[in-house]
């Protein structure tokens, strides 16, 4: 073969070569990133996808910049790829892509995570899903709120943080009741519901009565919604049982009593104690604790697979079956969840 024939063929070659080397790397890239670890966290696989987009975009550019070609041919064809990337990002802006554009935000910023209380605008509710378009709620009727991600990056959002929250309830008592003695009787009211390090403020003097709030700090959030309800019950029967007359939200009454009569009801006389009520997050929230029972084992799977690894490294074979077995064990526990 003559070399006039062979000269376009060798033109060519170092396009060829680019491509085969750069579809190369991506293949080994995709493999060490998808396939080799397959169970991963959400954050994880965003991020890894995010990763082979750019690669592509990296060796489609190399390819276009090796082509045989004239230099403003080739130039063209960059801005071409320049102004479709740009038209893409530029699409942000409607739905499809500004969710997906959103959803990474979000990741990047990491302050919601599934099995979390998060409040946005009137949707109150326990995160079940967390993708990367949407987000979906289960809220304490046991319905599920889905909620574009677009939604949540340009609306304020109220998170629960999972080291503790702050249980509150209000209650307005009559000036016939000292402060020391509505304060005292509060106080002890949320440390029968169980809540740590509690305070009292008073909010407001009214027309006809006192605004006091009462606060404790509730360490374990995924029984908030039952600490809500156990700190006013306990409120209820404390003041009561103070001989505390509760004037919420304003007691107003025509008819004439004596002094000394007070709106209390008499005492239970009953011995028989409370009968055991199921906890409502149990019922209500299945879905998002689920979910956030799925999220915990994936990172628990991505700490095994470093553990492991370092294991075969240091030639610990006997600590690295246990491992593996481990893994065995938590990817058949999350197969069961996802099902």
């Amino acid at each position: 073969m003559s070399a006039s024939t062979l000269a376009p063929l060798t033109a060519w070659l170092p396009s060829l070569i680019a491509a085969v080397a750069g579809f190369g790397a991506l293949a080994l890239l995709t493999w060490l990133l998808l396939r080799r670890k397959a169970v991963v966290g959400r954050q994880t696989r965003v991020w890894r996808h995010l990763t082979l987009a750019l690669a592509t975009i990296a060796v489609i550019v190399a390819v276009i910049a090796t082509l045989p070609i004239e230099d403003t041919v080739r130039a063209q064809l960059l801005s071409f790829l320049g102004l479709l990337i740009s038209g893409v990002i530029g699409l942000s802006s409607t739905s499809f892509v500004g969710n997906a554009m959103a959803g990474l935000m979000l990741r990047a910023l990491n302050n919601i995570r599934p099995g979390d209380f998060v409040r946005v605008g009137e949707h109150f509710g326990k995160v079940s899903e967390f993708g990367l378009l949407h987000t979906e709620l289960q809220s304490e009727e046991r319905t599920l709120i889905t909620m574009p991600n677009l939604h949540l990056v340009t609306n304020p959002v109220e998170v629960v943080r999972s080291s503790g929250t702050v249980v509150t309830a209000t209650v307005s008592l009559g000036y016939d009741v000292s402060r020391q003695t509505a304060t005292e009787a509060l106080l002890d009211a949320a440390r029968a519901a169980q809540l740590e390090e509690p305070f009292v403020h008073v909010l407001e003097l009214g027309d006809f009565s006192v605004t006091y709030r009462i606060s404790g700090l509730l360490p374990n959030v995924r029984y908030l919604i039952t600490a809500r309800s156990a700190l006013r019950e306990a409120m209820l029967d404390g003041l009561h049982k103070a001989g505390i007359e509760i004037a919420s939200p304003t007691l107003m009454n025509q008819r004439q009593y004596p002094p000394q009569w007070r709106f209390v009801p008499h005492a239970s006389t009953s011995t028989a104690p409370e009968p055991e009520q199921p906890r409502a997050e149990n019922i209500v929230f299945d879905k998002a604790e689920a979910a956030e029972t799925a999220e915990r084992i994936r990172e628990r799977l991505d700490e095994l697979e470093q553990e492991i690894e370092a294991a075969h490294h240091d030639k610990d074979e006997e600590r690295a079956a246990r491992l593996e077995q481990a893994r065995t064990h938590l990817r058949d526990k999350l197969n069961e969840l996802e099902s």
